[in-house]
C-alpha cells in the first residue's frame, strides 16, 4: 500500500467584530491526503452534504475504508473539507446563524433504512445499508456510529454564500481541481466553478442538491430562484431585477414514479462559467434522489453544460440509498467513478 502524507490547512474567513474582541468566522479546514506517487495532474476536492463532516468521507460508520483513501491509494491528491460553520471550521453565531441537527427519524427514512417506512416509490428497493439485525435504526451499532457523527449545520443561503468564498479560497490556493459533491454539497460545486472559472476541472455530482428552483416534494427551504442554487449564477444573457428567471413545471413527469421537473422558461439562458465543465451527475437506485435527480441533469443540459446522467442500477450497482459512500458497495461506486474521470479528463 502506498503511503499517504496528510497535510491540515484553512483558507478563506475574515475576522470581524469591535476591536479588542474580534473573531474570524467563514475559514474552513482542509485535510490534503497525498500519496508518494501522484498519478493524476488535478487534486479531488470532496464536499459532504448536510449534517455531514469530512469524517463521511475518511472512513464509514462500519469501519471500512473511506472514499477519500480509496483515491489517494489510487493516485489522486485528495482534499476533504469541513464547510465554514461546520465540524473543524468554526461557527460562530454571532455572524453564521443558527445551526439545526437532523432528527434521528428524518436520517432513518431518508437516509439509512428507507425500506421501512419511507415515503418515495424506490424506497422499497433499498438493500445496501451495514449493519445487524436492526440496521439503519437507532440501536443498531453501525447506526449509533453513523448518527454520532451527525451535526448541527447552517440551512441555504448562508451556507452556499459562505462555502462559495472558502471553495474559491480554496482553488486560489491548490491551483485547478476536480469537484466531487453530495447532496446539499452539489450547490456548492455550481457556485465554486461559477466563482472561479478555469479552475473547476470536472464536476462529479453525486446525488447533488435538488431539485431545481422549488421543491415540490419535501419543501427543503427558500426557492433556488437561480436554478440550481439560492445565491446568484452567471448567466447569458444576464440575470437581473429587471430581467429574473422564469420558470415552467413540466405538465406529466416523465415516469409516474418521477418528480415533474422545473425548467427555465422560454429561450433558456446559458451558464457560461460551467460550460466548458464535464458534469456527471449520479443517482442510486432506491434513493429518495432517484425520484428527481434526473430534473437536475436537465436542466443543466438546457443551460448549455455538457453532462451526462446515470442511474447507478444502468451500470450494474443496485440497492443503494442516498449515503452510497457509506454502505456496503462504496467501493464498488468510488471505482465507477474513476473510471469515469478516466474516460473523461486529459492528463497532459
Amino acid at each position: 500500500m502506498p503511503s499517504i502524507h496528510r497535510r491540515n490547512f484553512f483558507v478563506g474567513g475574515a475576522y470581524a467584530g469591535p476591536p479588542g474582541s474580534r473573531v474570524m468566522h467563514g475559514q474552513m479546514h482542509v485535510e490534503m491526503l497525498t500519496p508518494d506517487l501522484v498519478t493524476h495532474r488535478y487534486p479531488l476536492v470532496l464536499i459532504c452534504g448536510k449534517a455531514q463532516t469530512a469524517t463521511g468521507w475518511m472512513t464509514t460508520p462500519d469501519g471500512r475504508q473511506g472514499w477519500a483513501e480509496w483515491f489517494a491509494e489510487h493516485g489522486w491528491r485528495v482534499c476533504v473539507v469541513d464547510q465554514p460553520a461546520r465540524g473543524r471550521s468554526a461557527w460562530q453565531p454571532e455572524w453564521n446563524g443558527a445551526v439545526k441537527p437532523l432528527p434521528v427519524p428524518l436520517v432513518e427514512n431518508l437516509f439509512t433504512a428507507p425500506e421501512d417506512g419511507g415515503s418515495y416509490p424506490q424506497a422499497q428497493l433499498h438493500t445496501r445499508w451495514p449493519g445487524g439485525k436492526h440496521k439503519g435504526h437507532a440501536g443498531d451499532p453501525v447506526f449509533d456510529q453513523f448518527y454520532a457523527s451527525q451535526v448541527a449545520s447552517l440551512d441555504n443561503p448562508e451556507s452556499e454564500r459562505l462555502m462559495q468564498a472558502a471553495g474559491a479560497a480554496l482553488l486560489d490556493e491548490i491551483g485547478p481541481a476536480i469537484l466531487l459533491t453530495h447532496s446539499q454539497g452539489g450547490l456548492f460545486g455550481w457556485l465554486m466553478a461559477d466563482a472561479r472559472p478555469g479552475k473547476v476541472m470536472a464536476i462529479m455530482a453525486v446525488e447533488p442538491g435538488g431539485p431545481p428552483y422549488q421543491d415540490d416534494l419535501y419543501k427543503s427551504g427558500a426557492d433556488r430562484i437561480s436554478g440550481l442554487t439560492t445565491e446568484p449564477l452567471t448567466y447569458d444573457p444576464p440575470v437581473s431585477v429587471a430581467s429574473p428567471l422564469q420558470f415552467e413545471q413540466q405538465a406529466e413527469p416523465d415516469a409516474p414514479e418521477l418528480a415533474r421537473c422545473w425548467l427555465q422558461k422560454g429561450t433558456p439562458r446559458r451558464l457560461v462559467n460551467l460550460a466548458n465543465v464535464p458534469v456527471l451527475v449520479l443517482t442510486a437506485e432506491a434513493s429518495y434522489h432517484a425520484m428527481f435527480d434526473h430534473c437536475t441533469a436537465r436542466y443543466l443540459s438546457q443551460a448549455g453544460v455538457s453532462v451526462q446522467f446515470i442511474r447507478l442500477q444502468d451500470v450494474g450497482i443496485t440497492g443503494n440509498g442516498h449515503m452510497l459512500m457509506l454502505e456496503e458497495n462504496s467501493l464498488d461506486i468510488a471505482a465507477f467513478l474513476d473510471a469515469w474521470l478516466s474516460g473523461h479528463m486529459t492528463e497532459e
